[in-house]
């Protein structure tokens, strides 16, 4: 049997919208969004500079989040919007939001409740190379089934 492969949707653009206030639509200028439409970007927890997570913005998802305050991504399995928290309760709530030198990565300093990762842990880069050996240095914080009801 073949594995079923995830239906991959672009992103679609964003339609103009004279609602966005005038730094938010600079911003979104000023990012270099790949030929995804998509860009990286780095969630860090704002007081103690704890990286949490890696993932993607489009150009909707950075756009939602300037105007809500909480961390909306681009989903590249579900081909869909990711509201951070939707599904487990653990939200990200947007401190600041900075754009790289070259427009092509975005940090988001966010104020993380409970685990960022999927699998319980607060930071999805929990595992480090250590001695010559990949290990892991940090325990789940939460169980990842009652986070998401599996």
């Amino acid at each position: 049997m073949v594995p079923r492969q995830p239906p991959t949707r672009e992103p679609r653009p964003m339609p103009e919208t004279p609602a966005l206030p005038a730094a938010t639509s600079a911003l979104l200028e000023a990012v270099r969004f790949d030929a995804r439409g998509l860009v990286a970007a780095v969630a860090q927890q704002h007081d103690s500079g704890e990286v949490l997570m890696l993932a993607w913005m489009n150009r909707d998802a950075v756009a939602e989040t300037l105007q809500t305050g909480r961390v909306c991504y681009w989903s590249r399995s579900r081909g869909a919007l990711w509201r951070k928290g939707e599904t487990s309760g653990q939200v990200q709530r947007l401190v600041e939001m900075r754009l790289d030198c070259d427009g092509d990565a975005l940090l988001l300093l966010v104020d993380q409740t409970g685990v960022a990762c999927h699998t319980g842990r607060r930071s999805c880069f929990y595992r480090a190379l250590r001695h010559g050996e990949l290990a892991e240095v940090a325990a789940p914080a939460a169980d990842p089934a009652a986070l998401y009801g599996r």
